[in-house]
């Protein structure tokens, strides 16, 4: 069994096991609720790796880990509204949350600035309290209290910004759902319509991120909860914190000094933009990168051998795909969108473009989930797809644009070859894509605002479970991806009741029929889910990609 297999293995048992403790949390008898959970005495300690080292190393630039990667996606650093990959990154390695899943491993739910937690029924609620650890200061020295948490939350649905609605339409809680019961305890409560365990994994997300609230209270201006001075700025706890972030050059972070956990190996850590892969891979051949994320299939077998440089690859639950916004004439037309569908030419993409780092996935849950379904039913058909053109009043064509990202993206593909190769395919059956290229930022603000037409992009799932992947996707009310494409459906009903549905077979079964259902019926042509590129120097050590979409820098040395 590869690494490969055995994560998404791993996987399938978390994703079984969040379902197994969704069984109790819409069941209405005792002997089905979960028992009260706690997080186990054995637990190793938060960020208990690595441990070898007893302090940080000083500044300088042996000590920083330079790191390229296209990070145009990134609009803010606040953890309450960042919601793109590279906000994920930054935000992940500067704030602690409750709970955490440590280095690749999504299987293990361990204590955070939480010690212990608890689940219990509470009448027609949960709770879930939470027990915080002695002695954890914020990178400013005050030290942390249940009213941090408080506000924390509280501050994500006040703002209410993209990644809002994990606590929201899935935790369902509201600004009172959040008591501290004292100093050191919190305690959250939700409604039996609402899954606790899906509650925990939210957490490790970015809205799950503690801020100073006596930081950032001092930096609130008109009712903003502090969110313009944190776009740049960090109030957290974690093992970085943030020197200075220039967008679209660079973001710096140093070690916090006040981390309770074991301090990071190195000092420093500057996360580059730098977009085009010939570059990285220039700087990493030249040693002035150390870790690089997006080469090509075709550069990772160029440096494969040289002298100071290795490879290595991550998994991913990434789906890169087409948005069709449903109301654009002709994309509101069913036929339309599996007319696109059909012209693809998948095998190509992946066995071509992607030299086989990627999966065939046409389904909206990746593999590695529970709800994976893997009927893959596209390939390329010319005449099947002009029929339907045909059949669609279409049989002439038409002319669409669609918005791409610069750079590359994961899988070592070119943003520019993958549209190129979906212009050349739709042109076999006269549909004529325009082609616009934008920065990740500027994409996301136009999709967002259903100002997009086709739109190229890639998805991860907020946390390990289906319904991260199946709401945001079929539920126009999440605010998110149908939203995106303006797609009002009523299958968002049915994914709305498998999110709690308790029996793991039954969930199962009920993903199988949702995504059977928008497969053929969505505003989505599911392209592949890559496996992730990266280049790396020799010398660097405690490297790992957590399969949401992050690394561990307090883990690397080099």
């Amino acid at each position: 069994m590869n690494k490969h297999y055995h994560n998404l293995w791993r996987l399938l048992i978390i994703a079984t096991l969040v379902t197994l403790a969704a069984c109790g949390q819409a069941a209405t008898t005792p002997t089905a609720a979960p028992q009260a959970t706690s997080a186990p005495a054995s637990a190793p300690p938060p960020t208990a790796v690595p441990t070898e080292v007893p302090t940080a190393a000083p500044l300088g630039a042996a000590n920083t880990l330079v790191y390229d990667s296209n990070i145009d996606d990134l609009i803010t650093l606040d953890p309450a509204v960042a919601y793109e990959f590279s906000g994920v990154l930054i935000v992940h390695n500067v704030y602690e949350g409750l709970v955490q899943f440590v280095g690749s491993d999504l299987s293990d739910l361990k204590p955070g600035l939480a010690e212990t937690w608890d689940v219990k029924e509470a009448g027609d609620n949960w709770e879930v309290t939470f027990h915080l650890r002695d002695g954890a200061k914020f990178a400013s020295g005050n030290p942390i209290t249940a009213d941090d948490v408080v506000y924390s939350f509280q501050r994500v649905i006040s703002l209410n910004k993209s990644p809002a609605f994990l606590f929201i339409d899935i935790a369902q809680l509201t600004t009172d759902s959040i008591q501290a019961a004292d100093a050191k305890t919190v305690v959250v409560t939700m409604p039996k319509t609402a899954s606790p365990q899906a509650f925990l994994s939210i957490l490790t997300f970015t809205i799950g991120g503690i801020v100073d609230s006596k930081e950032v209270k001092a930096h609130e201006a008109d009712g903003d909860f502090g969110s313009n001075w944190l776009l740049d700025h960090s109030a957290g706890s974690g093992p970085y914190m943030v020197a200075h972030w220039e967008k679209d050059v660079e973001v710096l972070l140093n070690a916090n000094p006040n981390y309770g956990g074991t301090p990071p190996l190195l000092s420093s850590v500057l996360v580059k933009h730098v977009p085009e892969s010939a570059n990285q891979q220039a700087e990493l051949e030249a040693g002035d990168a150390d870790l690089v994320q997006n080469l090509t299939p075709e550069q990772i077998a160029a440096v494969s051998g040289a002298e100071g440089v290795a490879t290595t690859t991550g998994d991913s639950l990434l789906l890169f795909y087409v948005g069709m916004n449903a109301t654009v004439k002709p994309l509101d037309d069913v036929k339309v969108r599996e007319a696109l569908r059909a012209a693809i030419d998948y095998d190509g993409i992946i066995n071509g473009l992607l030299s086989g780092n990627g999966k065939k996935v046409q389904t909206l849950v990746p593999a590695g989930l529970l709800g994976y379904n893997s009927d893959a039913p596209f390939q390329q058909d010319v005449d099947k797809a002009k029929a339907l053109l045909k059949e669609a009043g279409q049989e002439n064509g038409f002319s669409i644009e669609m918005l791409v990202p610069t750079g590359a993206g994961p899988g070592g593909i070119a943003w520019a070859d993958l549209a190129a190769k979906l212009q050349s395919d739709w042109d076999k059956i006269g549909v004529k894509v325009d082609i616009k290229q934008v920065a990740f930022a500027e994409l996301l603000g136009s999709y967002r605002a259903q100002k997009g037409q086709l739109v190229l992009v890639l998805w991860g799932p907020d946390f390990p479970d289906p319904d991260a992947n199946a709401g945001p996707w079929t539920d126009i009310n999440a605010h998110s991806i149908a939203f995106r494409n303006a797609w009002d459906d009523p299958i968002a009903e049915k994914t709305r009741a498998a999110a709690l549905i308790t029996d793991p077979a039954e969930r199962a079964a009920a993903y199988k029929e949702i995504t059977d259902y928008v497969l053929h019926n969505g505003p989505y042509a599911v392209l592949y889910q890559p496996t992730q590129l990266f280049g790396i120097r020799a010398n660097v050590t405690g490297f790992a990609w957590n399969p949401m979409g992050y690394t561990d820098f307090w883990t690397i040395g080099k």
